[in-house]
């Protein structure tokens, strides 16, 4: 059936009846067009058909509000300015280009556009006074009467690719044809009026035009080394001292400090976050707030509220830089224990978690284990969508993470961090999809540390594709060396008076154990570990309970208390590792807590409460009836906590604890025999030769760190009176009564009087973070953490600005044979420790000698080993500008487009030979790419990309091969891959995470469509793309949780209504519906990059 509408879509297009009037119409003479916008796209699709019209007029509707605007501003009429319209015009068109397909056709088409222009074959106007809203298309013969043929077609298509129906598009068109002579000359008149009141664009203005677009123009190949330089660093070029105010008096506007801020500001700005990770001693906390102060003026300070969150050890020095830098009335300061209390509004002397523009978490590697309550408070604060109504736009809050070591285990302890403010699967960095690249990641990793002797050089290339990939785009850290090899940096360091301590080759401590004690010895280790023998049922109770019991209180029981008992054996390794002392002590705990549930089966009543510590309240006298009245009590609220009776737990549990019982007595009797410590003795030889050495140790101070509490009082003990040294003993218990007794006597930087009270300070790993230690220079680590970059922190207690002797020395007690055989401490120390080093960088050893040392970068070749590669290419850019400011600036207004042909000759590398090197830039990622000639796409790093592109000034550029366009094109394709997430494996951060996301997601879909509450459905769509996203790590399995309760009808479907309501209203999900309404669009619009800067290789 024959209709006279057509849309943008199927067969019935306006295209096609546009195809159909210019093949059948005889005598057209004519094509008048008058759109809102007109994209050369859409023309070329006509082009064909156009090419017998003798009149082709095509008028243009501008954004003429803007220019009204101005003119009422000053108090003016506004008739039309012939200048501004052609202003408008050439924004358009330089637009339309950078927006168009890269290719040759396309660009030819550009050509025969202008070349038309020229010869008088198509005339473009640009309507200057009315925003054109209508959209009209006039086809006419020369002379057109009641008796000739003519149609016009008008609606709402634009003459585009998508409104012409050749392209998708999410808009839906709709147009009418009409032929009745009425219509046709009544539009006629119409588009004459219009016409006559329009500014001609001329050919002269489009040959001006393309001369700011990459078509038609040659660059040589410097000039686009320079443009590839000037598009990478951006904002980072301009070394401005101004740009972060004024500073307190007592500070110093220091380069690599200022180098921070900018280039830390402008990660804020891309990606919402960065991770501020300068080694220990440069001013982390300087920078913090200089990069505050600095979002204070950009976000306009009436409108800026900033939340610091840090541990309690270090309030009073945030809390006092604030202060200096004038920004502290614009900011709250929370502990990271109370972050619930903000959440909650509990607490009046915070702002409601909205209301916050930029956070700083100081520590911020304690936020990496995504299960625990305290990131999911954090991840809750930074993704709630800002209130503010600042000048800097947009919901996300800026979120600056701060740590000289952020990596502390595993590669997911940054995956985590990153989730801060990042979503998983729809990043801001070059890797879109942060779940699909971590996920292989980190299974490899699992498996590499799972042998016997892991690979220490595939772990390497793991974190050098990690450091590569996510850390370099967001990351701003400088080692002590950096610093030495960069002369304003050095410049810096004089001004100040800064000498950095030299560290001394680390200094291993080995104890070795007698027949009798190493027989001992290997047997508790067999009877920790082995299977048949203790397995730690006091700590798998609910494990061990009726099925039905369990299922109805517990989630994956069996799951949670086998890593409770693997955690305990670990534990029991680690305490006999530490000290005999400790080990006696945690092995009487164990024995006593599973007597104690045995007493409980003898009294039918056992005790379940993990919200109470049962045994540390039997010790401090509570009776049984007391602890049972509070467990009822806290039952209530959470039912975990339960009184059960002996028959609800299988038979075999009772016989496990029994078991256990005999096997904990047996070794704490023969334990309770052992007199002499081999450890302890080692430590004394060390004070009596080399500890308190005057060469060596010359302030005659000395550290002592130790996990274990328990060891750090024994060692007190023991140590007391030694040689009338004075002994300060700190764990969590005393540290804040103490802590300027330790400032006094320990602190180099200490403003007020110094005391020499105490020589030996022996402490917990609680002073691993948080204070200077730096008048001494000599520390003993007594045993080796788990997590092994405590061992780095340990240093930074005393490797720091100011040190009072000139050399560093570390003492490390390494882990017996037989201890290590179990629980790999000191492989586990080296593959955590390596991974750092490959990840940010470090400027020493801290555990072993079998560290192989890195910086952040990686380094050119001929070139100093701990040169910065990166700063290499930014100081050359810096000084270029700074001696050619003209010619630096004529290159940065380079079209984003812009390429350049290169002879092979010039090409360093082979593999580069008859291949295209790209650079291609989105508002949501970065890539750089290498086109081989037969089109396969490799992608490379900045660094590889860099040093190809390098050129001389004289080198000329050749003619552009055809060739080259399908390399671009092949690029694009891989980039537009690369946003979309497409794999040919699905790969997930853990095994489970896209199996939990996708029952969630079913969930949500089924309940929507039983639901009859609109505001649920709501709900569930808002959640859904929330979990599309991956914003909040905890919500696929609180939506899995729902299920279950929902499968056990624990709850009803009524009640599930509110409950998704309540956990959109939890994650601020309604007030991101409009917001990720808004991105979706802008994705559609924006995922092709809009700076492609390529070179072609050719014979």
């Amino acid at each position: 059936m024959a209709t006279k509408f057509f849309t943008n879509s199927g067969d019935n297009t306006v295209f096609q009846k546009f195809k159909g009037i210019l093949e059948n119409m005889k005598d057209v003479y004519a094509f008048h067009a008058v759109a809102g916008y007109f994209r050369s796209s859409g023309y070329f699709a006509l082009q064909e058909y156009l090419k017998d019209i003798k009149d082709i007029k095509i008028l243009v509707g501008i954004n003429v509000d803007q220019m009204f605007a101005e003119a009422q501003r000053k108090g003016l009429l506004y008739f039309g300015d012939e200048e501004k319209t052609k202003e408008e015009f050439l924004k358009w068109f330089i637009q339309d280009l950078q927006e168009a397909k890269y290719s040759e056709q396309v660009e030819n088409g550009v050509l025969d556009f202008i070349q038309d222009l020229i010869d008088g074959r198509i005339e473009v106007r640009a309507h200057n006074s009315k925003a054109i809203h209508a959209k009209f298309y006039l086809f006419l013969p020369e002379n057109h009467t009641e008796h000739s043929d003519g149609w016009v077609l008008m609606g709402s298509s634009n003459l585009t690719e998508a409104g012409l129906g050749i392209k998708k598009s999410p808009n839906y068109e709709l147009n009418i044809a009409l032929k009745d002579y009425d219509d046709v000359e009544f539009t006629k008149g119409e588009f004459e009026m219009l016409w006559e009141k329009s500014t001609p664009i001329l050919p002269a203005d489009i040959q001006d035009f393309k001369k700011k677009t990459h078509i038609g123009q040659k660059f040589t190949p410097f000039e686009i080394y320079l443009k590839l330089l000037i598009e990478y660093f951006g904002k980072n070029i301009n070394y401005d001292p101004d740009t972060v105010g004024d500073l307190p008096k007592t500070f110093k506007k220091l380069s690599y400090q200022i180098d921070a801020v900018n280039e830390g500001f402008q990660m804020l700005m891309e990606h919402n976050g960065f991770f501020l990770a300068d080694v220990v001693g440069l001013g982390k906390t300087v920078v913090a707030s200089m990069i505050a102060k600095r979002f204070l003026v950009a976000n306009g300070s009436l409108n800026t509220k900033i939340l610091v969150v840090y541990p309690p050890a270090l309030e009073k020095n945030w809390k006092s830089t604030f202060r200096q830098f004038g920004i502290d009335r614009h900011t709250k300061f929370i502990t990271n224990g109370r972050l619930e209390k903000l959440l909650n509004g509990d607490d009046l002397n915070y702002w409601a978690k909205e209301d916050y523009d930029l956070i700083l978490v100081d520590e911020a590697h304690k936020y990496r284990n995504h299960t625990s309550q305290s990131f999911g408070y954090l991840q809750r604060i930074c993704k709630a969508p800002r209130n503010g109504d600042g000048l800097v736009k947009g919901k996300n809050k800026k979120i600056i993470l701060i740590s000289a070591t952020p990596l502390n285990n595993r590669p997911q302890d940054l995956y985590y961090q990153l989730l801060l403010f990042q979503d998983a699967r729809r990043s801001t960095l070059p890797v879109t999809n942060l779940q699909s690249f971590f996920g292989p990641i980190i299974r490899e990793y699992r498996d590499i540390i799972k042998n016997e002797d892991p690979d220490i050089s595939r772990i390497r290339d793991l974190y050098g594709t990690i450091r590569e990939k996510i850390i370099s785009q967001i990351t701003v850290r400088r080692t002590r060396r950096d610093l030495k090899n960069y002369p304003k940096y050095i410049d810096d360091l004089k001004e100040q008076g800064i000498i950095f301590p030299e560290i001394a080759p680390l200094k291993p401590v080995i104890y070795d154990l007698d027949a009798k004690l190493s027989k001992l010895f290997y047997q508790t280790v067999f009877y920790l570990t082995d299977d048949d023998k203790i397995n730690y049922f006091r700590y798998q109770a609910i494990a061990y309970l009726d099925e039905d019991l369990r299922d109805t209180y517990y989630d994956q029981a069996v799951l949670v208390s086998g890593a409770l008992a693997g955690i305990m054996k670990t534990l029991m390794i680690k305490r006999l590792e530490s000290s005999f002392y400790s080990f006696r002590i945690t092995l009487n705990n164990l024995l006593v807590s599973s007597e104690r549930m045995i007493q409980m089966f003898e009294n039918d009543k056992v005790l379940i409460a993990p919200d109470l510590n049962i045994n540390q309240l039997i010790e401090k006298g509570f009776s049984m009836e007391e602890i049972e009245d509070l467990i009822v009590e806290l039952s209530i609220e959470n039912p975990k906590n339960n009184i059960f009776t002996a028959d609800d737990f299988e038979e075999e549990f009772l016989i496990g604890l029994k078991k256990d019982r005999g096997l904990l007595q047996e070794l704490l009797n023969d334990w309770n025999k052992v007199k002499g410590d081999p450890k302890l003795d080692k430590l004394i030889e060390a004070l009596d030769n080399e500890l308190f050495n005057k060469e060596i140790n010359p302030t005659g101070q000395l550290i002592i760190f130790t996990e274990s509490n328990d060891t750090a009082n024994y060692l007190a003990e023991k140590l007391e009176g030694y040689n009338d040294k004075g002994i300060l003993k700190i764990s969590s218990e005393n540290r804040k009564k103490v802590f300027e007794t330790i400032q006094k006597n320990f602190d180099a930087n200490y403003p007020g009087k110094r005391e020499d009270k105490y020589q030996i300070l022996i402490t917990t790993d609680v002073l691993a973070e948080g204070v200077n230690l730096h008048r001494s220079n000599v520390l003993v680590n007594y045993d080796t953490p788990w997590n092994a970059t405590r061992l780095m922190q340990r240093t930074g207690r005393i490797n720091r600005i100011g040190s009072v002797a000139g050399v560093i020395y570390n003492f490390n007690f390494y882990p017996s044979k037989h201890g290590d055989q179990e629980i790999k401490l000191y492989q586990n120390a080296l593959v955590k420790l390596q991974g750092f080093h490959t990840a940010f960088g470090e400027d020493t050893q801290v555990f072993t000698h079998e560290e192989l040392v890195e910086q952040f970068e990686l380094f050119k070749e001929g070139m100093p080993d701990d040169e910065d590669k990166r700063l290499l290419y930014l100081r050359f850019i810096r000084e270029f500008k700074d001696n050619n400011p003209k010619e630096f600036k004529r290159i940065q207004n380079f079209p984003l487009k812009a390429r350049t042909t290169r002879s092979n000759k010039f090409s360093k590398d082979s593999t580069v030979i008859d291949s295209t090197l790209i650079f291609l830039k989105s508002p949501y990622k970065m890539e750089f790419y290498k086109v081989s000639v037969d089109k396969e796409v490799s992608p490379l790093s900045f660094l590889e990309v860099a040093r190809l592109f390098e050129a001389q000034t004289n080198e000329q550029a050749l003619d552009i091969p055809p060739i080259h366009y399908e390399h671009v094109q092949a690029a694009l394709k891989e980039f537009d891959n690369d946003f979309l997430g497409a794999s040919n494996e699905v790969v997930t951060t853990t095994d489970k995470a896209d199996a939990i996301s996708a029952q969630a997601k079913k969930f949500l879909r089924d309940f929507k469509s039983i639901t009859r509450s609109a505001n649920t459905k709501k709900a569930a769509d808002a959640l859904m793309d929330l979990i599309d996203k991956g914003t909040f790590t905890p919500l696929p399995n609180e939506i899995r949780k729902l299920k279950r309760l929902i499968d056990k009808k624990t709850v009803t479907y009524g009640q599930a209504d509110n409950l998704i309501i309540g956990i959109a209203e939890k994650y601020d999900a309604f007030d991101n519906d409009e917001d990720s309404d808004d991105f979706k669009v802008d994705i559609d619009l924006n995922i092709s990059p809009e700076i492609v800067i390529t070179e072609t290789f050719k014979n």
